[in-house]
């Protein structure tokens, strides 16, 4: 009978709650890696069906892909797994917000319902 080890190569239960992390990359910018990749492979293919050399198509992804890939990195390093979010959403909320007519407020009453 096989007795039981605790020194398992799979540890289970591990960083339950925590965010995923892959080789530095945090939550979404792992997909964006992945879609990167994509884009890169498609342009890749592009090239070689246009007629480029092979050589070139690699030159050219290479010189391409490693800004977008530091780019990646550098923003997983510079706003975390919901800093980009946030500073988008910041983005969309307006500096002020003007109304002509106090209406609005008059006819509202304590619990914020139209009277």
């Amino acid at each position: 009978m096989a007795s039981a080890n605790n020194d398992s190569v799979y540890q289970i239960n591990k960083g339950i709650n925590a965010a995923i992390q892959f080789k530095g990359l945090q939550a979404q910018y792992i997909w964006y890696m992945g879609g990167a990749a994509l884009l890169l492979t498609i342009f890749y293919a592009i090239l070689y069906v246009c007629g480029v050399n092979s050589f070139a198509c690699v030159g050219i992804i290479t010189a391409v892909g490693i800004p977008l890939i530091m780019a990646i990195y550098h923003l997983s390093g510079t706003y975390g797994k919901h800093g980009l979010i946030k500073l988008l959403a910041a983005r969309s909320i307006p500096k002020t917000v003007k109304s002509r007519s106090r209406m609005m407020f008059k006819k509202q009453n304590i619990y914020g319902k139209a009277a």
